[in-house]
């Protein structure tokens, strides 16, 4: 995924955020978890005018959860820095607002231009989460992404990964907040990595885990998935019922895709309305749990509605 502006203002944004709402206890309030099928939508480009924090509802309808995209080490970024400026009162009503319509609100962590793994997990992750709590989520993705070290220093970034996930979940109990990450398929496929990648991270922690917003793109030219057998059958061990029988829960593999090209570099985009026929064979081959989409506004509820089709209930 892609962060398009880079904010160093993590000191300034979580003393704001601290100011305006007070360090909340891990356990002060329960977040909005979605039950069912996740309809995910990543938000880091500009929206419209540049005014706005959130994709307006009309224009997301389908979906129910948000992902604000960037929060780095350094700082909120992007959309997510327009969220911790806000005034906490505002944050409170938005909220509120989007969580009545059965939205839940969360901030994505790391993203492509982010490689954390050099700092201490634990720090990283109490940071993270107090950035949950100080600016009223209702959680976090995890969006990590160093691809060459994972092939390089077998099993190093699944420990780190391993410890922030269970520090996370920590500050963040399981049933109240959201906890997310987004690997990308590869990293399913069991000889990828020398360290297992997320075949290990699940083995590892994927009981804390929510699900899992997989990144079908971006992974030209093999496998692509461009198409409905590589990104369900047949991958390599990469597609969606191969990384169940890989070990991964089914119900946990949310399909990622881009909304248009433009959101991505290296192939992997699917128009909505074959997509949606890969998602009606998903489900009738067992899976049910959802897609994710990156990004608003070129994924939007036009969209998510082609996708769906007549698979999920309403």
């Amino acid at each position: 995924m892609f962060s398009t502006s880079f904010s160093r203002l993590f000191t300034l944004c979580s003393a704001l955020a601290s100011l305006s709402v007070g360090l909340a206890a891990p356990h002060a309030r329960r977040a909005q978890v979605p039950t069912g099928p996740k309809f995910v939508i990543y938000t880091d480009a500009q929206i419209g005018d540049g005014s706005s924090v959130l994709p307006p509802l009309d224009q997301i309808q389908g979906f129910n959860v948000v992902n604000m995209a960037f929060l780095l080490t350094s700082g909120p970024a992007d959309q997510v820095a327009k969220w911790a400026a806000l005034p906490a009162d505002q944050r409170q009503q938005l909220k509120q607002q989007y969580n009545s319509a059965g939205v839940s609100l969360v901030v994505s962590a790391f993203g492509e231009t982010e490689h954390p793994t050099s700092q201490d997990p634990t720090t990283v992750a109490n940071n993270l989460a107090q950035f949950v709590l100080n600016t009223d989520l209702d959680g976090i993705d995890i969006d990590y992404e160093e691809f060459e070290l994972v092939v390089q220093q077998p099993g190093v970034g699944e420990a780190w990964l391993t410890t922030l996930t269970q520090t996370l979940r920590q500050q963040l109990p399981q049933g109240q907040f959201i906890l997310s990450h987004a690997p990308v398929g590869p990293w399913f496929q069991p000889t990828f990595c020398p360290g297992g990648c997320y075949i290990t991270v699940d083995k590892n922690v994927g009981s804390l885990i929510d699900w899992y917003n997989i990144q079908f793109y971006n992974q030209s030219p093999s496998p692509g998935y461009e198409d409905c057998n590589t990104l369900l059958n047949s991958a390599g061990g990469s597609s969606i019922f191969e990384i169940q029988k890989n070990g991964v829960d089914v119900n946990k593999l949310v399909i990622g895709k881009p909304g248009t090209t433009a959101d991505i570099t290296n192939g992997g985009f699917i128009d909505p309305a074959t997509l949606g026929t890969c998602v009606q064979q998903a489900v009738q081959g067992g899976w049910n749990a959802g897609v994710m989409a990156f990004q608003f506004p070129h994924a939007d509820t036009n969209w998510i509605t082609a996708v769906k089709g007549s698979s999920f209930a309403a």
